[in-house]
């Protein structure tokens, strides 16, 4: 079992790196198997948390709205990490929201993992449901505030630690670090029909929106040709 790495996760607007934004990291730092430091802090996106996200997370947009922005807490998380090694539950998902940020501070964010679902697929294959709060249940560890970023971090870090002790012996290679690898997708630019299409929106709508033709993406005009079509 190591005695030193980060558990991490992370809450988000959304399930997609790039395109939707972090808006809470929790981490506990471990050393010789105690928690040493703690990470904990919203971050204020620049769109609105939907109703969606609020129900799941139960974070709102009265709660980031005096938080720093994302770029500034996530500068701050990688040097919180160091050179750690990672857990988490799904790690490569919350690896991605975190490599592609980085990136765009110009850090590589380049780490090795263990990932407690991976483990899970393998040695509880009986479970219907691997999920961090099922397994949580299984092995009868405490979630206080599930869906929140320190909490599930905390029971990741303990189902790490359960889970190890009962398989490592059988499993040593599921409980090696591995590392963690995401290619954050390129960016496309728009097409000539979605600028087109928008443009057309913006103005049948009267809508007032700060975006530039030459450079507008793919993605973003998609997020913004529906948020258009969803207004009355």
């Amino acid at each position: 079992m190591l005695g030193s790495y980060i558990a991490f996760d992370l809450e988000t607007t959304g399930l997609k790196p790039g395109e939707h934004e972090i808006i809470e990291i929790g981490a506990l730092k471990v050393r010789n198997g105690k928690v040493v430091e703690r990470f904990m802090e919203f971050a204020c996106p620049k769109e609105p948390i939907t109703p969606v996200i609020t129900n799941l997370t139960g974070i709102t947009n009265e709660m980031v709205a005096s938080a720093r922005c994302s770029q500034d807490v996530v500068r701050d998380f990688l040097g919180f990490c160091e050179d750690d090694i990672l857990i988490g539950h799904n790690v490569i998902f919350d690896y991605s929201f975190v490599k592609v940020s980085a990136l765009n501070l110009g850090d590589q964010f380049e780490k090795s993992g263990i990932d407690t679902l991976k483990i899970a697929r393998k040695v509880h294959k009986e479970m219907e449901s691997k999920s961090l709060g099922s397994l949580c249940e299984y092995y009868h560890i405490e979630n206080q505030a599930a869906h929140r970023a320190y909490h599930d971090a905390l029971a990741t870090a303990k189902l790490y630690q359960t889970l190890a002790h009962y398989f490592e012996e059988k499993e040593p290679k599921l409980f090696q670090p591995q590392p963690l690898i995401y290619k954050p997708k390129k960016e496309v630019p728009a097409t000539s029909k979605q600028i087109g299409f928008l443009k057309k929106l913006i103005q049948n709508k009267g809508a007032s929106l700060e975006w530039n033709p030459d450079t507008i993406t793919k993605s973003e005009a998609s997020r913004l040709i529906e948020e258009l079509c969803s207004k009355p």
